[in-house]
């Protein structure tokens, strides 16, 4: 799921264009034509897929229909272009999407060798794995002397190797050039084990022929901070994905949700009307309009609205909010203030 991008001259020739004085022109580029392009997953249950009639849905892209609402008041206002873990890098480059949500780690190499850069983490996650409940292992521990399937060419075919060098084990590695080939291998019996993201973990439990017999161990054995990326130089178009995310986040913590905004509006709370766009100027710092939480929350949802109908518990997927709780109830998940 996190392909590892191989930086060459002509890579690096397509970053230093887009980070230039053309990247600087992303949301006039946007209003211009009237919708947000969006890079997405091209099939991740919960995150990112289509259905048969072409609808899009899930957490990734609800984020993307949070932007097109702070910018046309109108969520609908955006075209997914599915993309696969080896090229989505390139086309965000190349200029090909204006912004990529499609499970992406944030790292060292991808902030400062790609010429992106990642202004929120809306899913803290860590890679795991997935075993059947008759192998009788309950511990990555017991792992040692097994097979496991992952993608070939990831991030999570090189932590797989650190974790197992780092206990002493030994393991049968067995690599599929896609992330649904390596889950239909395990899912036929080919290998013990199946390794990737705990996100992508529930996906692929929640499409196996038993899911009742498979089990997620305990372990997470690396941080796989996942956001939306953008073309490095654009600093107002980065403003507006981070702000886009903080809104959801003090929407979920001041209690403003789709149901209850309009009211909120009246509100004497200093948070919610700076928030809400009654009291300051600060949706115009960033090239939108004063009520451009307001677009989001009515259209998309706070935070924690996004995260439940997609992956969380009442969802297909009953994903624990762990570590994406509020910082209040002890997770990560941190709303920078609007003043």
């Amino acid at each position: 799921m996190k392909a590892i991008a191989s930086v060459t001259c002509s890579v690096m020739a397509v970053s230093l264009m887009a980070t230039g004085a053309s990247a600087q022109a992303t949301l006039n580029s946007v209003k211009q034509k009237g919708f947000l392009t969006c890079g997405a997953s091209s099939g991740s249950i919960g995150f990112g897929m289509p259905d048969a009639q072409g609808n899009w849905t899930g957490f990734d892209v609800d984020f993307c229909r949070a932007m097109a609402a702070a910018i046309f008041d109108d969520p609908t206002k955006v075209r997914f272009i599915p993309l696969n873990a080896k090229d989505r890098f390139s086309a965000l480059q190349a200029g090909e999407v204006d912004v990529l949500s499609r499970n992406s780690t944030h790292t060292m190499s991808r902030d400062t060798q790609l010429g992106l850069d990642f202004p929120a983490i809306t899913y803290f996650d860590g890679q795991g794995f997935m075993v059947r409940r008759k192998l009788g292992v309950s511990s990555a521990k017991g792992l040692d002397g097994k097979s496991v399937c992952t993608q070939q060419g990831t991030t999570t075919e090189l932590n797989l190797a650190d974790y197992f060098r780092a206990n002493n084990m030994k393991y049968q590695l067995i690599l599929f050039a896609t992330a649904d080939e390596a889950k239909k291998a395990y899912d036929a019996g080919r290998c013990d084990a199946f390794t990737t993201d705990v996100s992508g973990l529930y996906v692929a439990r929640s499409w196996v022929s038993n899911p009742d017999e498979d089990l997620i161990l305990p372990e997470i054995i690396s941080k796989e901070p996942l956001g939306p990326a953008v073309r490095h130089g654009d600093n107002q178009w980065g403003d507006i994905v981070r702000w886009t995310h903080m809104a959801m986040l003090n929407a979920e913590e001041l209690g403003v949700t789709k149901a209850n905004v309009d009211q909120m509006k009246t509100s004497d709370n200093p948070e919610i009307k700076r928030l809400l766009g009654t009291e300051g100027k600060f949706g115009e710092t960033v090239g939108l309009t004063n009520d451009w939480a307001v677009r989001i929350i009515k259209h998309v949802g706070n935070y924690a609205e996004s995260f439940e109908k997609n992956v969380g518990e009442g969802s297909r997927l009953k994903i624990k909010r762990g570590q994406n709780a509020l910082w209040t109830k002890g997770g990560l998940q941190y709303g920078i203030p609007v003043r």
